[in-house]
């Protein structure tokens, strides 16, 4: 709690001090106090952050996301958004900063103070460190279903000048075409970039075992493309790509290329280039009259 609440409950200064003092209390940060001597967990660091940070703090950007449900994305400084004017505390650990955004409706509970889902990812994209790590969360807020394109297409009106404004639009633009994870969205843009046909994403197959999907698919010359991302190394994904693959080799129809993320950034044209051999072999040619267009 803070220093301000347990003033309110009628706690004196006097006693607070006493239970600092005899190792039953501990003092965090400057506002904030913690009414036992054990370990502090997640929540208690979220809540004290907004407590140290005043009145009408509340958790912002990826701290905020963490609370709604985010997974496996973890920033070393927890947000803390006040409004524009605002006594501005900080402390280890702690990213406090004014906002000239700030709006009451834009803070929801129960639980800690925090923006709501789409608000927080607009502008933790916009204060990403880099344009990819944005694209990165703006896909793991979609993908994870802690947000949907629409509200965050909603939220993006609001903005009226950011440099990363076109950046953040453009993902979500890509996002509403079906890609759903970082990977996909590259091979679209690499796949303009260079001249090759608009594939179909996330496209939906049946198989003996049901319903599958396929990453990256150009239906009409049979050839697919799996993007293979950090999650598809977790156990859970790993057999369900195998069966997947399996699936469509056994259909007899499809040529399965693999793409691994990391190809894209150390090897992009070997692996494009065989993208675009498997197009040739199935009957593609390229339109140079377009692409000199």
């Amino acid at each position: 709690m803070s220093r301000r609440q347990a003033y309110a409950a009628g706690v004196t200064r006097w006693q607070v001090r006493a239970e600092i003092a005899g190792g039953r209390w501990r003092r965090l940060r400057s506002q904030s106090i913690v009414v036992h001597n054990g370990p502090l967990d997640r929540d208690g660091a979220l809540w004290s952050a907004v407590l140290e940070a005043g009145p009408r703090a509340h958790l912002d950007g990826a701290a905020a996301l963490e609370v709604a449900g985010l997974r496996r994305w973890s920033e070393e400084a927890i947000r803390v958004s006040v409004p524009r004017g605002a006594r501005v505390r900080r402390g280890p650990g702690l990213d406090v900063r004014q906002t000239r955004r700030y709006s009451a409706e834009d803070v929801v509970g129960p639980g800690v103070p925090r923006a709501r889902p789409a608000v927080a990812a607009v502008r933790a994209a916009l204060w990403a460190r880099s344009d990819r790590q944005a694209t990165l969360l703006l896909t793991m807020t979609v993908q994870q279903g802690v947000a949907t394109v629409a509200e965050l297409g909603a939220e993006l009106l609001r903005i009226r000048r950011d440099r990363r404004r076109a950046l953040v639009q453009e993902v979500l633009q890509e996002l509403l075409g079906g890609a759903e994870s970082l990977g996909e969205i590259d091979v679209a843009r690499e796949c303009r970039r260079r001249g090759l046909p608009e594939p179909t994403r996330q496209a939906v197959r049946r198989g003996r075992g049901g319903s599958y999907y396929l990453d990256v698919w150009w239906e009409q010359y049979g050839v697919v493309l799996e993007v293979d991302g950090l999650h598809h190394a977790w156990a859970e994904n790993l057999v369900a790509d195998a069966i997947r693959q399996n699936e469509v080799v056994l259909a007899g129809a499809d040529l399965v290329l693999r793409l691994p993320v990391l190809g894209l950034r150390v090897a992009p044209d070997a692996f494009f280039e065989q993208v675009e051999r498997a197009l040739r072999a199935r009957g593609w040619e390229r339109d140079e009259t377009l692409l000199a267009g």
